[in-house]
């Protein structure tokens, strides 16, 4: 599903005109960013929890050269799925298994 698709189908569920919906994920997404890019998680209950996590400075080794090299400190964006979604997940894959 693209961006246009969602708006379509969230101004469906909802009520709203595409450009409403538009708008309004466009503030979710950037009140989002602006919570990440603060360095603070942010929980949605019932979905899951963003938060950015500092990777640190570690050495590496190339396979093909077996050279090492450092590879710097970075930021990684990471997500946890809440427990609801896990058990979802859990279901719909025994679902499949059968």
């Amino acid at each position: 599903m693209n961006n246009k698709e969602l708006i379509e189908e969230l101004s469906g569920r909802v009520g709203y005109t595409y450009e409403d919906t538009f708008r309004l994920l466009a503030s979710l997404t950037d009140a989002v960013s602006a919570q990440l890019q603060e360095g603070r998680s942010l929980d949605i209950e019932g979905f899951g929890a963003f938060e950015v996590k500092k990777e640190p400075e570690h050495v590496a080794v190339n396979p093909l050269t077996k050279q090492r090299f450092l590879v710097p400190p970075k930021l990684v964006l990471n997500f946890r799925p809440s427990f609801v979604w896990e058990e979802k997940l859990k279901r719909m894959s025994g679902e499949h298994d059968e």
